[in-house]
C-alpha cells in the first residue's frame, strides 16, 4: 500500500515527468546524467512539494536526499554505480514517502530488470541502431541506468496519485 499523497503525487507527477524522461534520454544517448537533470529534479521537489505536502513531511524527506546520496557516492568509489546515477537517485529520494521504501524497491527493482531487457535487445536491432548512431550506450557494456531511474520515479508517483492515502 502506496503513502504518499494522491494529490501531492500528481502533482509531483506532472512536474517531475519532463526531467525524468530527459534523463532516461540523456543517459541512453551520452552515458551520462547531467547535473542540470538533478539540480531541476531537487527544484521541483523544493517547490511542488512544500506546496503540496505537510510540512513536517516535506522536511524530513530531505534526509532521504542525504541518506541516499552517501549510499550512492559509496557505490560510485566502489564502481557498483554512475557517479549521475547516484546524484539522480539522491534527487529522487525525497518523492519517496517513507512508508513506501519497501514497495519503492520492489519496483525499482521490476523496472531495472525491464529496463535492462529492453535495452540491450533494442541496441540489437539494425533500424534502430541506424536512426540513433550516435548512442553511446549502444556500445558500452555499462548499463544506462538513468534508463530505470526515470521510469522508476515516474510509476511510483503515477501509482500514488491514483492508489495514495
Amino acid at each position: 500500500m502506496l503513502t504518499q499523497s494522491a494529490p501531492a503525487a500528481l502533482w509531483l507527477l506532472i512536474f517531475s515527468t519532463p526531467v525524468a524522461l530527459y534523463v532516461a534520454w540523456s543517459d541512453l544517448k551520452a552515458m551520462r546524467i547531467p547535473n542540470l537533470a538533478v539540480l531541476a529534479l531537487v527544484a521541483v521537489y523544493a517547490v511542488v512539494g512544500a506546496l503540496t505536502l505537510p510540512f513536517v513531511d516535506w522536511a524530513w524527506s530531505w534526509l532521504h536526499l542525504v541518506v541516499v546520496l552517501v549510499i550512492g557516492f559509496v557505490l560510485s568509489l566502489t564502481g557498483w554505480f554512475g557517479a549521475g546515477d547516484a546524484k539522480f537517485a539522491a534527487a529522487m529520494a525525497p518523492f519517496i514517502a517513507l512508508g513506501d521504501v519497501r514497495s519503492f524497491l520492489v519496483l525499482l527493482c521490476a523496472v531495472s530488470i525491464a529496463a535492462l531487457i529492453v535495452h540491450r535487445v533494442m541496441r540489437v536491432i539494425p533500424a534502430i541502431r541506424r536512426a540513433t548512431p550516435d548512442w553511446a550506450s549502444w556500445e558500452r557494456r555499462e548499463f544506462p541506468y538513468g534508463l530505470a531511474l526515470g521510469p522508476a520515479l515516474i510509476f511510483y508517483l503515477a501509482l500514488a496519485s491514483m492508489h495514495g492515502s
